[in-house]
């Protein structure tokens, strides 16, 4: 394809009906904003320029695109699709003996090769404009493409505008379009907004541009589905979830109840691992072979290397490596970085720690700001006291330590190596190697004092 190609995409609108304080081209599709598919696919035609219209809520939308590298214009007034293509003049007329393709932020499945079949159909016929048009089994919100009765395409017809009749058609403008440059500025200069919502149409420039005009229909409406509702922001993620499950499935990921496993784009999985139902994954997880995750479980942005065993449990920002167990019911915090064959038990947070390799900790214990050495058992409810209220302070456990249960280790303070730590105990000063330390109250038996209070109790209730 000659590279003669510049790339504008539309993004300033508000859509009032997703009801958000939020600009709607910053909602996620499968974990990512859904104007950075469209910039993914964009930069993926290679073109000369990519420029971004920008008005609604413009500062969060900048700061979401702001690693891309575009051109950014705003539409001061939401004037309709042609207004905004206007604000993007600067950028035309320094391309304008080329072709731009126009896109939008808020339809984000639109494919690579849709757009080159499209680019390629409208440089080979030479043509002044090419529409992109869709099947789709309900109509109700797009234009319609209206041809006549042998087929040849007449004009576009915006929702509000339609009769009775054409509101039937189920031929679309997906709003997708490739123009020759010189052509659209002109017509730009033509466009009148006499129209049921008083704005300027893109559709309308079509209409107005002289020259050859094409059309290229396809048939999977999903691909050009524009997210202006909550329930077609869910039905996007449904859509596109379902096709990342499949492809993980085909490569040899075991998925045992795909409507209930929720899998982000850019996620990582490698074969044989197995996912239970009701388990969420987000972007930039990456899972090793011969792992089982789940059920009731969320991964969040983690490192998981081969043959880990995680249920119930959450993980966020941690690094799991082979052989690690956690859950049920544990909770990796970030900063998490669990070696080889570590065991994480029921109700276990561990928070910014490294635990080496074969530790364990299998019940109710807080393990913050920690390094815990190789083999090290720590009891049912441990916990280091990192905070002091100013401050969070380290604990280091040295290897094959064994922490009574109910113990607290209050930080800053050291473990040496091979040393016990009594059950109960509260520790404040730091234990050497092979120690046995006992930091509790010393226990007094009184025999016979209940059956004294008893009776007691007793006469003074006569």
């Amino acid at each position: 394809m000659e590279n003669s190609l510049i790339v504008l995409i539309l993004a300033a609108g508000e859509s009032k009906r997703m009801k958000s304080n939020h600009s709607k081209v910053c909602m996620k599709v499968a974990g990512k904003p859904m104007i950075d598919w469209v910039l993914n696919t964009s930069l993926s035609l290679e073109p000369k320029s990519i420029g971004v219209v920008l008005g609604h809520k413009m500062e969060e939308v900048k700061k979401t695109i702001k690693e891309f590298p575009v051109e950014t214009f705003v539409q001061k007034k939401l004037l309709g699709t042609a207004d905004a293509v206007k604000s993007a003049k600067s950028l035309l007329e320094r391309f304008q003996d080329g072709d731009v393709l126009i896109l939008y932020g808020d339809v984000p499945l639109i494919s690579k090769d849709t757009l080159m079949n499209l680019i390629t159909k409208h440089l080979e016929e030479n043509n002044s404009v090419t529409i992109l048009s869709a099947q789709v089994d309900d109509p109700e919100g797009y234009g319609r493409i209206i041809r006549d009765k042998q087929g040849k395409f007449l004009r576009i017809v915006e929702e509000a505008d339609t009769t009775e009749k054409e509101k039937t058609i189920t031929e679309t403008n997906s709003g997708i379009y490739v123009f020759k440059v010189k052509k659209l500025l002109k017509a730009l200069t033509e466009i009148k907004n006499d129209n049921a919502q008083g704005e300027y149409y893109l559709t309308d420039v079509v209409s107005l541009i002289k020259g050859k005009m094409g059309i290229l229909e396809i048939f999977d409406p999903y691909e050009v589905i524009g997210i202006n509702t909550r329930a077609q922001l869910a039905k996007a993620n449904e859509y596109v979830r379902g096709r990342i499950n499949e492809e993980f499935m085909h490569n040899g990921v075991e998925i045992i109840d795909p409507k209930n496993t929720y899998i982000d784009v850019d996620v990582k999985i490698g074969k044989d691992t197995v996912i239970y139902p009701m388990t969420f994954i987000t972007s930039d997880t990456v899972i090793g072979k011969e792992c089982s995750i789940g059920p009731n479980t969320l991964i969040d942005r983690c490192k998981i290397s081969d043959n880990v065993q995680i249920r119930y449990s959450v993980c966020e920002s941690a690094i799991i490596s082979e052989g690690v167990s956690v859950g049920p019911f544990s909770h990796l915090r970030p900063g998490a970085d669990l070696r080889k064959d570590v065991k994480i038990g029921n109700f276990v947070e561990v928070k910014k720690s490294v635990l080496s390799e074969g530790t364990k900790a299998g019940h109710l214990s807080y393990l913050g700001d920690s390094t815990v050495g190789k083999k090290v058992n720590v009891g049912a409810g441990t916990i280091t006291c990192n905070y002091d209220g100013i401050r969070k302070n380290k604990t280091f456990i040295g290897d094959n330590a064994f922490i009574g249960s109910n113990t607290a280790l209050v930080a800053p303070v050291s473990i040496g190596r091979g040393s016990l730590i009594g059950a109960g105990s509260v520790i404040t000063k730091d234990v050497p190697e092979n120690t046995l330390a006992l930091g509790r109250a010393r226990q007094i038996n009184k025999v016979g004092w209940v059956k004294h209070e008893n009776k007691e109790e007793e006469q003074n209730d006569r």
